[in-house]
């Protein structure tokens, strides 16, 4: 908990680092000396799985986000997956079709995002005979007799392929991730630690093989932990009961998962990682192992910060100090039916989030753009808690809006406080600034299941903006309970199922429509925001001239 009470100490000094008067109002400078800052945030975002993003709607919505919230690249699983094609046999031989994975890295290409491409899972001919199989769409996620080779010859080939058709200077500002959280035996990984290393190894040494300035890493592993379950060559999930047991688990030291000795390994047999790849789920699932009784956990909203300070810090002190570090996966679950995810709370956390961790990481990814996602099938609902910041019929949520918004920023930080970040564009002198109210009383877990929690503690936001240009505008955008909150208004539509043609158009309109008005400066040359941040609000405040 050293760390936290670090963190706290850092906000509060932050806090009385503006001029505050006797009414507690902050002003600042908008021509201050600034900070700069990566919007990491932007970087890469997620989606289900490789075959889904060759239709018209996933597509669509990759669009969209990209234009508004600025996304580089994209993630997904089952690239060599079957309904994928590459691996086929022709007269007893191997022979490799990319036709499916080139129209797919097209059109990803002409919207202006990367493939941040997730090496997985084993086509039918690399896996065991009797290959254990996740989602209802079957991949497979145990290794044959002969993986290595095999995997070493098809990702290889693989990379001379992109390579050759997009050109080395395209695809050297790629990734290339090995795997997806194998630490889950079975689940994700039906195999030993040391065989993902293996994996990990073969990968490393046929991309590097195509050119060396090409990009690998991993391991891609789950959720940080408080226990031991992980040390071994498979999950021991005895050793939850820690977790399981502990009264507060926020007391708990919790730590990355395979990391050290991932790259321990790497340093071993001299291998390239030139990132690093883990998931800070702020989750955990704890199993007794007297009576055999799990239980889901929910950690406190500072666990991704403390998390990406661990991880920084390892791979600090690590002999691969040099390598990005990119978390490929984070929501406020890792449950693609937790109800929270179509809610408001997830915006304000969202934002809390990013904005504290600037500087631990080169990419935090949302896990998942859409909800044209079937890890589970196809939902019955249209709001049935999918990870997407859009539903599947095109309608956004209040975690759209949250990074939207962040996009707005500028790149460099001239304030901060605890639920007050201004900024400012280096290119054009443009101000913005962000204000969202977490509320307090929830601070201890993060926000899950049905319970809307659009309770809780009011805050004053009350600022000057001082040094502008008279008659400058601004506008003020509020995503609150009642605007941009589009689950409220589906119900009071009657939760129709499946919607009308009509009712979809008015409830995409709805979604975007969040409370707006324009404000000027006055020829003192200062804008002055005073109001009411309610539970869970987020105000955007961008100059517009």
């Amino acid at each position: 908990m050293n760390q936290l009470k670090t963190t706290i100490l850092i906000c509060v000094i932050i806090l009385f680092s503006g001029i505050v008067n006797a009414q507690n109002k902050i002003t600042i400078d908008a021509k201050a000396n600034g900070e700069q800052f990566e919007h990491f945030w932007s970087k890469c975002v997620g989606a289900g799985r490789a075959n889904e993003g060759l239709r018209a709607g996933w597509l669509e919505q990759l669009e969209k986000v990209q234009q508004n919230c600025g996304f580089q690249y994209c993630r997904f699983h089952g690239l060599f997956h079957e309904d994928m094609f590459v691996v086929l046999e022709e007269e007893g031989k191997i022979v490799y079709n990319w036709q499916y994975i080139d129209d797919l890295f097209d059109r990803m290409l002409d919207l202006n995002v990367k493939p941040f491409v997730e090496l997985a899972f084993f086509p039918n001919q690399f896996a065991a005979e009797d290959s254990r199989t996740v989602f209802w769409w079957k991949a497979k996620v145990t290794p044959g007799e002969n993986y290595a080779q095999q995997w070493h010859d098809l990702v290889k080939a693989f990379t001379r392929h992109v390579v050759d058709r997009y050109g080395i200077d395209e695809v050297l500002t790629w990734y290339f991730e090995v795997w997806n959280e194998p630490n889950l035996y079975p689940f994700f990984w039906h195999g030993t630690k040391s065989q993902y290393f293996e994996l990990y190894k073969q990968s490393a040494l046929a991309v590097k093989s195509v050119d060396e300035g090409l990009k690998i890493g991993g391991p891609a592993t789950s959720n940080f932990v408080p226990d031991e379950r992980f040390d071994g060559e498979i999950e021991n999930r005895k050793a939850s009961e820690k977790a399981f047991s502990a009264e507060n688990i926020n007391d708990l030291e919790w730590h990355g998962v395979w990391i050290e000795s991932f790259l321990e390994f790497c340093e071993k047999e001299n291998l390239p990682v030139d990132f690093i790849t883990t998931h800070p789920y702020p989750t955990d699932y704890a199993l007794n192992p007297e009576t055999g009784r799990g239980k889901g956990l929910t950690r406190f909203v500072e666990s991704a910060q403390l998390d990406m300070q661990w991880l920084k810090n390892i791979v600090d002190k690590s002999p691969y100090a040099n390598a990005e570090i990119h978390l490929t996966e984070w929501n406020t679950s890792p449950s693609s039916r937790d109800n929270m995810h179509d809610f408001l709370p997830p915006a304000a956390y969202i934002i809390k989030t990013n904005l504290n961790c600037i500087g631990l990481t080169n990419s935090l990814s949302f896990w998942t753009f859409t909800d044209i996602f079937e890890e589970k099938g196809g939902a019955a609902s249209i709001f049935h808690g999918g990870f997407g910041m859009i539903n599947f019929q095109g309608i956004v949520k209040p975690s759209y809006h949250a990074y939207r918004m962040l996009h707005q920023l500028g790149d460099e930080k001239i304030y901060k406080d605890d639920y007050l970040f201004v900024s400012r564009n280096s290119g054009n002198g443009k101000v913005s600034a962000l204000a969202y109210n977490y509320p307090k009383e929830y601070e201890g877990s993060v926000p899950a299941g049905t319970n809307k929690r659009e309770e809780g503690t009011s805050k004053p936001l009350n600022f000057s903006l001082e040094n502008l240009k008279p008659g400058t505008q601004f506008k003020i955008e509020t995503l609150d309970k009642d605007h941009g909150n589009i689950h409220n208004y589906w119900e009071a539509m009657g939760k129709p199922e499946p919607p009308t043609r009509e009712q979809v158009k008015v409830m995409k309109d709805c979604a975007e429509s969040l409370k707006t008005e324009i404000v000027i400066v006055g020829q003192d040359g200062i804008l002055t925001i005073e109001q009411t941040l309610t539970p869970w609000s987020v105000v955007l405040i961008t100059q517009i001239n």
